[in-house]
């Protein structure tokens, strides 16, 4: 029996665990939605007990304490619970930043003095030690293939066949490539593709196009030069021992393989690698092309006044196509255009032996030149200009090497150095 006053106060009877007052998840309701599941409980050993519930350290209210490898995520670090992770170093080959022009190239935050005292000795030292050994295993090869040594009174030749003494000086020109590459990435700390235009690699398809200018307006300028040598001698023009069509189609097969690499070689010094290395310090390009023209005239030899100036005069034009088109390439197919078709004339002719370079070239040639290469640099910058060829380092360029990206930022600091990140639970920041 119940006590007076109290049986009426009590209400109807509440079964434990069932009906509308049961708590959530009860067992004893199939209907009822599940509870919320209850995390470990702190372990808590000596000092003042924590307030019931209070997240530890790091950690989420009522969950494990949060360490840097069970966040996860694209920047968690397997770092120890509460270590600094470890920051990535800085790649050591950096390039220009966006907008740099060609000439500026070499300005990436990396180099100092002895950097770029290296980058000379590296390409001056690995071209002279490239050309010993060349020129050593060149006549070992000749001499077992058949090739008889040049005579004394030969002058510059190394092999009395002229054919097989230009093919080995055309192969030790071209190894000017992997000096200048080297230098770059040794000591200039920056990708080499950096030498070839300001995207960081060799345009295939902008060369392509200069190639199909430089052929045929260099095919016209020698057309014009032997027209204007016929009229003026006759026909000691054709005076030479006509090589065999076997022999010339060897030629002019072992020219195109060889001649676009030793062109590209001495661009990449000439217009690439030296005028880069004065752009390092240098607002202006034209102190550097102006030097880099004149060791290019005087690289090929002295011969005569009028071969002096036609190299220097078409070096300075080319000098500026380079700067206007951001790269190599257009001059590359210029440079090639002009040796395989001067090669090959002399060949077809019986000249070669007899033939220099263009430091021997005639007044005529001299004159020539005056009008042929200004037309090929507007032609190919009026080009440029409308294809949209990149005379500056553009922000991402497709196929170049990626620019510095910041490393993961340490636990409780901010993207800009001061204060600290917030804490939400997901990110690396450590709470303040």
């Amino acid at each position: 029996m119940s006590e007076p006053g109290r049986a009426a106060d009590a209400g109807p009877e509440r079964p434990e665990g069932r009906g509308p007052w049961a708590p959530p998840g009860s067992a004893g309701d199939p209907w009822a939605p599940p509870g919320p599941a209850a995390g470990p409980r702190q372990a808590h050993t000596g000092g003042p007990q924590p307030y019931p519930g209070a997240p530890p350290f790091g950690g989420a209210q009522g969950g494990e304490p949060r360490t840097a490898a069970a966040q996860g995520g694209p920047y968690a670090h397997p770092a120890a619970a509460w270590g600094w992770p470890v920051q990535p170093e800085p790649p050591r080959r950096v390039a220009a930043p966006a907008g740099t022009r060609y000439h500026e190239q070499s300005r990436n935050g990396r180099q100092r003095f002895w950097h770029r005292l290296g980058e000379f000795l590296i390409v001056g030292g690995l071209f002279m030690v490239a050309m010993v050994l060349l020129v050593g295993i060149g006549m070992a090869v000749g001499q077992a293939l058949g090739f008889d040594p040049a005579p004394e009174d030969g002058g510059d030749r190394l092999l009395a066949d002229p054919l097989a003494d230009q093919a080995l000086a055309l192969t030790g020109l071209a190894l000017g490539i992997p000096a200048v590459l080297l230098a770059v990435l040794w000591c200039g700390m920056r990708p080499p593709g950096t030498v070839v235009s300001v995207v960081g690699r060799m345009r295939w398809r902008w060369l392509g196009l200069c190639a199909a200018v430089a052929f045929p307006l260099m095919a016209v300028q020698m057309g014009v030069l032997v027209l204007w040598e016929w009229l003026g001698s006759g026909d000691e023009v054709f005076e030479g021992d006509a090589p065999g069509v076997t022999r010339l189609l060897a030629g002019l097969v072992l020219f195109a393989a060889l001649v676009p690499f030793q062109a590209a070689a001495e661009e990449f010094v000439f217009r690439g690698w030296l005028v880069q290395f004065f752009g390092g310090f240098l607002r202006s390009p034209w102190p550097g092309v102006c030097v880099a023209s004149v060791l290019f005239a005087l690289a090929h030899g002295f011969g005569g006044w009028s071969g002096f100036f036609l190299l220097l005069y078409s070096a300075l034009w080319w000098g500026w196509l380079v700067q206007r088109t951001g790269g190599l390439e257009a001059v590359i197919a210029m440079h090639t255009a002009n040796n395989v078709l001067s090669f090959g004339l002399a060949l077809a002719l019986g000249q070669l032996a007899e033939s220099g370079t263009a430091a021997d070239a005639p007044w005529q040639a001299l004159v020539v030149e005056l009008v042929s290469a200004p037309v090929f640099c507007l032609v190919v910058d009026r080009m440029a200009r409308a294809r949209g060829i990149d005379s500056r380092r553009p922000a991402d360029p497709a196929g170049a090497p990626p620019e510095v990206q910041p490393g993961p930022l340490p636990p409780g600091l901010s993207a800009t150095g001061t204060g600290t990140a917030p804490d939400t639970g997901t990110g690396t920041g450590l709470p303040a």
